[in-house]
């Protein structure tokens, strides 16, 4: 990643000023919600960068990369999109929607657990429980993915992964804009346990309890 850590670097190339002006054009909703995410500031070993959105899922969206860093190492990495709908989205009930994917590396033994999916599961809907965030029709997948190496790569010991795909709808407030910014310091909260990070002990910061260990989630026995 690019940007130094704890900081997001503004992207400067053509497309990026495309996607910015394409927002400052948006509805005051949409715009506010970015805004806070662009203010938004995650714990120092979270690099976090402005990424291309997709383009068809929905009428605006603002996607960032992240990625969990320790020296040149990094422990986890994921996407988050924000989605807007100003007619409203059925599936969603509501107008807008967060979409993520966060993936990290495991220890071999952990990747045998048969509860991996549930804990990671319940670390995403945790995080955002723990900073006092309502949100709905919260879906997704948890993938546990290994790979064994051959021919001229047998050298490399075999790697396991875990996968988390998900997407909820955050609550509005009375002005119509979700704390997106709130939901990415729970997002960013998710990063950081699934990489094995302490729990971050900012005076009065709720966060998820974490798991001791360097690279990759590590479950509860």
């Amino acid at each position: 990643m690019a940007a130094a850590q704890g900081r997001r670097a503004d992207g400067a190339d053509e497309s990026g000023n495309s996607e910015e002006n394409r927002a400052n054009s948006a509805p005051v909703p949409f715009r506010a919600a970015v805004e806070a995410l662009r203010g938004a500031r995650p714990r120092p070993e979270i690099e976090i960068d402005p990424a291309r959105p997709p383009q068809r899922l929905a009428p605006y969206a603002y996607a960032l990369e992240a990625a969990v860093v320790d020296g040149e190492e990094d422990l986890a990495d994921g996407r988050l999109v924000l989605l807007h709908d100003p007619a409203g989205h059925e599936a969603w009930n509501g107008t807008f929607r967060l979409v993520t994917l966060v993936r990290a590396e495991l220890e071999a033994e952990m990747a045998a657990d048969p509860l991996l999916p549930e804990v990671c599961w319940s670390w995403l809907t945790g995080a955002l429980e723990a900073r006092g965030l309502s949100y709905g029709e919260a879906s997704g997948t948890v993938t546990r993915a290994a790979s064994h190496y051959f021919g001229g790569l047998d050298d490399r010991p075999p790697a396991s992964q875990i996968e988390i795909r998900a997407s909820w709808t955050p609550l509005e407030g009375h002005d119509g804009v979700p704390d997106t910014a709130a939901h990415l310091a729970g997002w960013c909260d998710l990063l950081s346990q699934i990489a094995g990070l302490p729990p971050a002990t900012a005076p009065g910061e709720a966060s998820v309890v974490s798991l001791p260990q360097r690279r990759g989630p590590r479950s509860t026995p």
